[in-house]
């Protein structure tokens, strides 16, 4: 404690930010697993699965957008909160009997998620920029993918925790295990975060939602390509290929995935070095465009090593892990981008608009992932997400220098 007490202000705000971001993460991934393996236990389609997270995604693209300019108006302490609590709110929803959890009930809780989701995802990104002093953009670019690369070990975590608890448990004791836990991170979190984190002392005009930083908007194009080359093959068409083409349980389906998302956020922490942070080089538009373009080699090697003798279980685990680690620092870059782009006043708003992008490239991914995958197969989602990445790295070509200074001279 007295080591605790002996931090700096901005230290223990970004501990309880982080924490609360942690928390959050972990419930989210087992929900997301849960959900996926529980509806595709009892007989859903691929497509209709991918249906349950519509509205989660949906919302979550006007939530990114509203979100920023609430976040502006009154603190990023207030919408984190919200985030939490409104998290609690879905998983009880879950919590019924289980005639009660048909298709539509399940959207609605999924929405819920969805905009707790992102509220929560927009207030930590952007209470950052307000800890981080603007002309030191080396800590800026560290504590950046250290809270992303935490948040998706985590949420691997949570992947893992979902499969299990739904063969420990059942579904509905794992939903009210988790709403408990996270109750009480709410509580605390109300009385340890900064009041008005991020509240601007002007009041944006709600016409101010939109970014017009041509940087933003560049970035957010290319986020929302990427992520949906992600989730198109990812979200619905791999869980369910795991399970139903190679006959893997729920154990192996939900520890698979938690390991491969751990992986992928202890890599996104270490994207700094890989980038040339210790050289002395803050990324800029080139290095998106460059790993970008690395990236969409491995959705279409995988595609074409399926159709060979090599054992498919060795085809997806090893395209998976090299996919993995080029993503996450595709990834990584991004985050640092946009929070180093968000204009020093109201960071919020252009952050809120990144994400919104980066929720609409979610939904368009995971509507493909259950469609595609259940029309064509796993091989043309693989075609499409190689599409989508190269997309991605065009649109990063107009992506500007970074206009700080470099590390060294920092």
């Amino acid at each position: 404690m007295k080591n605790l007490a002996s931090l700096s202000p901005q230290i223990r705000q970004y501990m309880v930010v982080t924490g609360n971001y942690w928390a959050f993460t972990l419930t989210d991934g087992a929900l997301r697993m849960l959900v996926v393996l529980h509806f595709h236990s009892l007989g859903y389609s691929p497509l209709e699965i991918a249906s349950l997270f519509l509205f989660y995604e949906f919302f979550g693209v006007v939530t990114n957008l509203v979100g920023g300019y609430l976040g502006a108006r009154l603190g990023l302490n207030r919408t984190m909160n919200l985030g939490l609590v409104l998290q609690v709110v879905a998983l009880m929803m879950l919590f019924v009997p289980a005639d009660w959890l048909t298709v539509v009930w399940v959207m609605a809780a999924q929405a819920l998620s969805g905009i707790a989701k992102d509220l929560n995802k927009m207030s930590a990104k952007s209470a950052i920029k307000q800890l981080i002093p603007n002309d030191q953009q080396g800590a800026l670019y560290r504590w950046v993918a250290l809270l992303t690369g935490s948040k998706n070990a985590l949420k691997g975590v949570g992947f893992f925790l979902g499969g299990a608890l739904l063969t420990w448990v059942g579904f509905q004791h794992a939903v009210l295990t988790m709403a408990i836990a996270l109750s009480l991170v709410w509580l605390s979190s109300l009385v340890l975060l900064k009041k008005d984190l991020g509240k601007t002392k002007a009041k944006p005009k709600f016409s101010e939602m939109l970014s017009k930083s041509r940087a933003v908007n560049v970035l957010s194009a290319a986020r929302l390509f990427l992520f949906a080359a992600r989730d198109v093959w990812f979200v619905v068409a791999l869980p369910v290929y795991l399970s139903s083409q190679l006959n893997w349980d729920f154990w192996k389906v939900g520890g698979f995935l938690a390991l491969w998302i751990i992986g992928y956020g202890a890599v996104q922490t270490l994207a700094p070095t890989m980038t040339g942070f210790r050289s002395g080089r803050v990324p800029d538009g080139r290095t998106a465009f460059g790993w970008a373009m690395a990236l969409a080699a491995f959705p279409a090697l995988i595609a074409l090593s399926m159709g060979t003798e090599i054992p498919v279980e060795v085809v997806l685990i090893g395209g998976l892990l090299a996919f993995g680690v080029l993503f996450a620092v595709n990834s990584s870059l991004h985050s640092y981008l946009i929070v180093s782009y968000a204009r020093e006043e109201g960071a919020s708003l252009d952050v809120g608009f990144y994400y919104m992008s980066n929720a609409g490239g979610r939904l368009f991914g995971t509507l493909l992932s259950g469609w595609i995958y259940q029309a064509y197969g796993l091989e043309v989602c693989l075609w499409v997400s190689t599409a989508f990445v190269t997309l991605a790295a065009v649109i990063s070509v107009a992506l500007p220098r970074h206009p700080e200074p470099t590390v060294a001279q920092a």
